[in-house]
């Protein structure tokens, strides 16, 4: 539920930024009782994931920071691909689990 509807979320908005689509995810979570768990809901997919990602680059990932949008194209022009990463905690119960999937070719 949480991870389709920040789906629809980002199909929604053709100008959605990391930041927004963070923001979003973690309301979703909190709608369904959830903590979202992480730092981030998300990561560009590269030629060899998590490999090329720059782990210094906050708008390589889905997090509150990310002020780029998420639709545009890399250094070298090739169209940016992500990974919709989403980690749910029941801080109370001391559980969770995640689920992630590319977010932008499904």
């Amino acid at each position: 539920m949480v991870f389709a509807a920040g789906r629809e979320a980002f199909r929604a908005d053709p100008d959605i930024t990391g930041g927004r689509l963070h923001a979003e995810v973690q309301a979703l979570a909190a709608k369904a009782g959830w903590t979202l768990g992480g730092w981030h809901a998300g990561h560009l997919v590269g030629e060899f994931p998590h490999e090329t990602i720059d782990g210094t680059l906050v708008e390589s990932y889905i997090t509150p920071d990310n002020d780029h949008p998420i639709r545009r194209t890399d250094r070298a022009g090739w169209r940016c691909h992500w990974i919709l990463e989403i980690h749910l905690t029941d801080e109370q119960n001391g559980f969770g689990g995640f689920y992630e999937q590319l977010l932008d070719l499904a």
